[in-house]
């Protein structure tokens, strides 16, 4: 322990000596003139970004209407005038200089300047690409670091002092310098298999030769795919050994998968829907007191929308161990069936064939299969009929078309005058029974 600690203050002394080495050269007449010029630049690169900016910002939104790709970028640029104007300036200022000086060290903190700050500001620019804003953040922190540090020729001084902080484990030595290459290597695969996979989803999802279910599980292996190839060429890359690294995630998997049984079992279960094709984005499903569409196949759970705007995730286990009713699986055709009842004294193939005609006036009711009405029962009040017809369209709903049905019966019923009973009771009085009644009056309130 005692030689580490020795090769990191020997390190951090080797890098201090630079740096007081560049210090040194700061005071010297011609350096301070520069130096006093790099601070002119900022406080006139700061001026500038006042009186111009807000102009700027006045433009961009007379720009409305624009496509958001232009103005996101417009807004980008005018985050980073502070920094351009910077850095034009210091390069006009080490122009002068070269007029003056021709002797390049004589303006060499100018140019370093120069050079840095528009390092950065491509930094900055270039990072956009990044969606995420913690990611893009963590991005721009790093590259800000990595080129200040290489612009000032300190890149094998600090490589050395981030290889000497380390822990050893046997044979195998962890360095901060290897686990920074690490995840550098492992977040650029990492991006670039999110712009892979985002790309081919894009294109098989554009597809109509493919089924929807089998596009889910296309992008879903491709993502699994590319995220793990990612991973482990970008351990791979930096000199980890993947052997050990085996044995460790089988170990940890084992103990993982008696706590995540559910979480399991819910990932076997989409995979299980999407290769049966039993379900897929666009069904109409009903499971349990759930009637809604499929909107999205999820690794974990199905999102079902309702007809009242509500979302439903309803776990992938769900749906295979229970019991699920697809208004579409293999078509779109659904029979729906209306129970009514007429009163005794009307003409039953009067009432079928006005009940059919009823059906058939509704707009989203299939002619080209034709409404059906029989006879049920004869019951205590009424006699008992039921009328199936058939729709395209449940995605559309169910409730609404069975209100238009009974109302079109309704009307059809008023006007050829067939009655609708409801339930009635009657009292007979046997030959020789007495009926009475009987008034009984309210006891007056005595106040007590």
């Amino acid at each position: 322990m005692e030689g580490e600690y020795e090769t990191i203050l020997s390190g951090l002394e080797e890098l201090w000596s630079m740096l007081w080495l560049n210090l040194r050269l700061l005071w010297l007449p011609n350096q301070l003139g520069q130096l006093a010029t790099i601070l002119s630049c900022v406080a006139l690169a700061w001026l500038l970004d006042r009186q111009i900016g807000p102009k700027f910002e006045d433009w961009i939104r007379s720009l409305e209407g624009r496509p958001k790709w232009q103005l996101r970028w417009l807004i980008v640029l005018r985050n980073r005038m502070a920094l351009a104007y910077f850095a034009t300036l210091c390069w006009l200022a080490s122009g002068a200089f070269s007029l003056i000086y021709t002797f390049p060290s004589r303006r060499y903190l100018l140019t370093l300047a120069a050079t840095i700050a528009t390092a950065w500001l491509f930094i900055r620019i270039a990072a956009q690409v990044v969606r995420n804003r913690s990611l893009r953040r963590l991005t721009v922190w790093g590259l800000t670091i990595y080129a200040t540090i290489y612009y000032l020729g300190l890149v094998d001084e600090a490589a050395i002092l981030l290889d000497d902080i380390s822990i050893e484990f046997g044979d195998f030595k962890l360095s901060v310098l290897a686990i920074l290459k690490a995840a550098i290597v492992t977040a650029l695969l990492v991006i670039a298999a999110r712009t892979a996979s985002h790309t081919a989803a894009r294109r098989i999802g554009a597809n109509e030769d493919i089924s929807p279910s089998m596009r889910v599980l296309t992008v879903k292996f491709l993502q699994i795919t590319l995220y793990s190839a990612a991973f482990f060429i970008g351990l791979k890359a930096v000199g980890f050994d993947l052997t050990g690294l085996a044995v460790l995630s089988g170990a940890i998997g084992l103990g993982l998968g008696f706590g995540l049984q559910k979480v399991v079992s819910n990932l076997v279960s989409g995979v299980i829907i999407l290769l049966d094709k039993s379900i897929k984005p666009g069904d109409v499903i009903s499971l349990g007191d759930t009637f809604g569409w499929i909107e999205e196949l999820g690794a974990r759970y199905v999102s079902v929308v309702t007809r009242d705007g509500k979302e439903y995730l309803i776990p992938n286990e769900d749906l295979i161990t229970g019991q699920v009713v697809n208004w579409s699986h293999t078509n779109q055709f659904v029979r729906i069936d209306l129970f009514f009842g007429t009163a005794y004294g009307d003409d039953p193939h009067l009432v079928r064939k006005i009940a059919i005609e009823a059906a058939h006036s509704v707009k989203r009711v299939l002619s080209s299969r034709p409404a059906v009405c029989h006879i049920t029962g004869f019951g205590d009040s009424s006699v008992d009929y039921i009328l199936r017809f058939w729709i395209s369209d449940p995605v559309e709903g169910l409730t609404n078309v069975r209100g238009n049905v009974y109302l079109a019966l309704w009307d059809a019923f008023k006007k050829h005058g067939i009655s609708i009973p409801f339930p009635q009771r009657e009292v007979t009085v046997l030959k020789g029974s007495e009926l009475r009644t009987e008034t009984i009056r309210p006891r007056p309130d005595t106040g007590s």
